[in-house]
């Protein structure tokens, strides 16, 4: 095992990310796999872990089968990372599951998934890579967020009641504020230890989770498109950026303009 804060790279020696070693959760997702494929471009060695993969290792690093909502899993992922290449310098939590319908119908069973997922499975992640980060005294997390966590979601029912059905999401925004706070109380407490703990808050992004995103709402965007998932990528890419050691706890908006804070 590499001994903590004895690879040049983490402590600043090389560009970028050159040498670091990443995990990026939901890594068979649209933006988990733009997020993950930007990370090996600019040199990291990725670890891609989703529920949906098979464990096994692909062309381009490992890929490995992870239920976020298992704390033996993740933990047991952290562990074979760390056995195999020595340290862990990046978490990317990009898994996530939404549910869609008016806050009055939602089934229980869709409210436990998606909190479950979304929040309990970040937390999970980041409590797992939080002693390896704290001994190597370096780390970068990064917690996927959403603009439905700061703006009480896309849907306007008072115009069109219909609309809160067909883009109403109040289980994903309420997992996604939690993702928010989360992610400034870890910022608060690694600080100290070299590690920083960020989100990035995408606003709608073309990928499958959105196919039915109103084209109305669409519309309402002030740079006039979908957001794609490079877009959330390269931002990614900058808070996991070595370089980025001064930006903590900022949940950093991707969303077009269409919220600002």
């Amino acid at each position: 095992m590499t001994k903590p804060g004895s690879d040049s790279c983490a402590s600043g020696g090389c560009p970028g990310h050159a040498g670091q070693v990443a995990i990026v959760t939901g890594a068979a997702g649209g933006i988990g796999q733009a997020v993950a494929a930007a990370l090996a471009r600019s040199g990291a060695v990725v670890v891609r872990a989703d529920v949906r993969f098979e464990s096994e290792d692909g062309p381009d690093g490992m890929w490995r089968a992870l239920d976020v909502t298992d704390k033996v899993a993740c933990t047991a992922l952290v562990d074979e990372v760390l056995g195999r290449h020595g340290r862990i310098d990046i978490l990317v939590n990009a898994a996530g599951v939404v549910a869609f319908g008016s806050a009055e119908q939602l089934d229980e069973a869709q409210w436990d998934r998606v909190l479950d997922i979304n929040l309990k499975g970040t937390f999970l992640c980041c409590q797992a890579v939080m002693p390896v980060m704290r001994l190597q005294r370096y780390g970068r997390i990064v917690n996927l967020g959403s603009v439905v966590g700061k703006n009480g979601g896309n849907a306007r029912p008072w115009i069109d009641p219909g609309e809160q059905q067909r883009a109403g999401n109040i289980a994903y925004g309420v997992s996604k504020a939690g993702v928010h706070a989360m992610t400034v109380f870890l910022a608060r407490e690694l600080a100290t230890h070299g590690v920083t703990v960020n989100a990035v808050a995408p606003g709608p992004i073309a990928t499958a989770m959105t196919t039915a995103f109103p084209a109305h709402l669409r519309a309402a965007i002030p740079v006039g498109r979908m957001g794609s998932v490079e877009d959330v990528a390269r931002a990614v890419l900058y808070l996991t950026d070595r370089t980025t050691g001064f930006v903590n706890g900022e949940v950093l908006n991707v969303n077009g303009g269409m919220w600002c804070d």
